[in-house]
């Protein structure tokens, strides 16, 4: 599926900033649907008098007119004169008669897509970036509802705005908030001085349950809201100017434990600000879930925090103990095992940064190759690591066992390989969708007669990658000296990663 970007892209006929443009037009294409009770299409110039559809929503207010999904598509011939009259003369257009689809009787509207050139400015870009088409079934012709009239008016406004390029706005912010209201969620008409002229029972309710127990309409929003909210030391500083419609910006405001975002839209004509209006949505329980994520995500990261600690303590405590050691093989025994509890410290610290159980490994690595100096000095050995290739991020079940083999290897590497010489250890990682591969070089003595060694390390490394990561390990040695290691892990378990 293409994105909205390629598709308008494709059409050789906008810039950047048209794309850009219609990117928040397209955020509010659903709002506009259940406004209208209608189905949206947006379409773009491609060519030659023609049009293809980018974009389409369907009204969860009314049922659809269109079964099948227009995006991608080029305009059918009965719409092309209404849509390029409206691209043409930059002006909003009705079908002087009724448009058969499927023996279902509709009209249709066609509106230019204007883009303004600036956030202060009243300039517009001097032709359309695109046309919106409105489809209203005539079909269902039925009494309207004062809600349902009132809908259809904020959506004639919002479309009168689209053709001055006043909607949408570009100060509003960037990016939907998760829990945005809409339409159906709850709905409040504002006049220019903030008096409420229409009140959704959604929106009704919500107030009620925060502790309003009056009629919101002929009320100042801003002073039910402020009457709410006495007694609050801490407030959004946001919030005046939405709930006047001032500003579109969203806030939430809280009372009694019930939250309730606000979304203010103001409504403008011929650039002078002539009411607004306020979407509104109880999400208390989403509030709510959100603050639970944030109180596990931040005891996850206390208890990786501690871990880090604990495990650093544990190194310490046998660095301590091989310090004072007076055999040479307890303290070699030691000295090890305090580095692979330090290698594990190292991924533990990573976690307890992050809001994630996924860590970037490359960093990991990084940190754990510091440990080589410190065995190299120890070996009277001057050791070069050097890393190529990228591991990418890892879950914590793969990062910890592999963060430890690696170490391992590597350590193997300096004290075996390059034992009282100097000389390089390269790791090369290579990341594909299904596998990771790494190998481990050193430029040593190599394996003796291309025999494995047996000892703990080794045992460890199989143990770990075999074990826990299901790959393969294979040692042999190079042509001329040292020796290569190469591990494969198979990434079947984290293609998401």
């Amino acid at each position: 599926m293409s994105t909205l970007s390629d598709l308008v892209l494709a059409q050789g006929r906008s810039s950047q900033a048209d794309v850009d443009w219609l990117h928040m037009l397209v955020g509010d294409l659903q709002l506009l649907a259940d406004l209208a009770f209608a189905d949206i299409v947006l379409w773009v110039p491609s060519g030659d008098d023609a049009f293809v559809a980018v974009a389409h929503a369907r009204p969860s207010s009314a049922a659809t007119l269109f079964y099948r999904d227009f995006v991608g598509q080029e305009i059918k011939p009965q719409w092309r004169e209404l849509v390029g009259q409206a691209y043409s003369s930059a002006r909003i257009v009705d079908s002087s008669a009724p448009d058969w689809y499927e023996e279902m009787p509709t009209r249709v509207r066609a509106v230019p897509v204007m883009r303004r050139l600036t956030t202060t400015g009243t300039a517009v870009a001097p032709d359309p970036v695109a046309v919106i088409t409105r489809h209203t079934n005539l079909g269902a012709t039925r009494t309207a509802s004062r809600q349902e009239l009132t809908f259809n008016e904020c959506a004639e406004e919002l479309f009168q705005m689209i053709a001055s390029g006043d909607f949408p706005d570009l100060g509003a912010p960037t990016g939907p908030r998760r829990g945005a209201p809409r339409a159906s969620d709850g709905l409040i008409r504002l006049d220019v001085d903030g008096i409420t002229t229409f009140a959704s029972p959604n929106a009704l309710s919500a107030f009620n349950r925060m502790g309003f127990d009056d009629e919101l309409e002929g009320e100042s929003l801003a002073e039910v809201t402020t009457r709410l909210l006495s007694g609050k030391l801490v407030v959004d500083e946001s919030l005046p100017l939405v709930v006047t419609g001032r500003a579109p910006w969203r806030t939430d405001v809280e009372s009694r434990g019930v939250t309730v975002s606000l979304r203010a839209i103001p409504i403008r004509h011929h650039g002078e600000r002539i009411g607004a209006i306020v979407l509104s949505r109880d999400v208390t329980e989403l509030r709510h879930q959100e603050q639970e994520l944030i109180t596990k995500d931040a005891t996850i990261r206390e208890i990786h925090h501690r871990v880090k600690n604990n495990l650093q303590t544990v190194a310490s405590l046998l660095r301590i103990q091989a310090r004072r050691t007076h055999s040479d093989e307890a303290r070699d025994a030691l000295t090890q095992a305090m580095r692979r509890v330090g290698a594990i410290a190292v991924v533990h610290d990573t976690l307890s940064e992050g809001l994630t159980q996924n860590v970037d490994f490359d960093a990991v690595f990084d940190r754990a190759l510091l440990l080589v100096a410190e065995v190299a000095s120890a070996h009277n050995t001057t050791a070069h690591p050097k890393r190529s290739g990228s591991f990418g991020v890892l879950p914590s079940e793969y990062a910890t066992p592999l963060a430890l083999a690696l170490t391992e290897l590597v350590t193997n590497a300096v004290e075996h390989g390059l034992a009282g010489q100097e000389g390089d250890v390269e790791i090369t990682a290579d990341r594909s969708s299904t596998m990771l591969t790494v190998q481990v070089r050193d430029t040593g003595s190599g394996l003796p007669e291309g025999k494995v060694g047996e000892g703990l390390g080794t045992q460890i490394v199989r143990t770990l990658i075999q074990g826990e990561l299901g790959g393969t390990i294979d040692w042999h040695t190079v042509v001329g000296r040292g020796t290569e290691v190469t591990i494969e892990v198979p990434l079947r378990w984290i293609a998401a990663v």
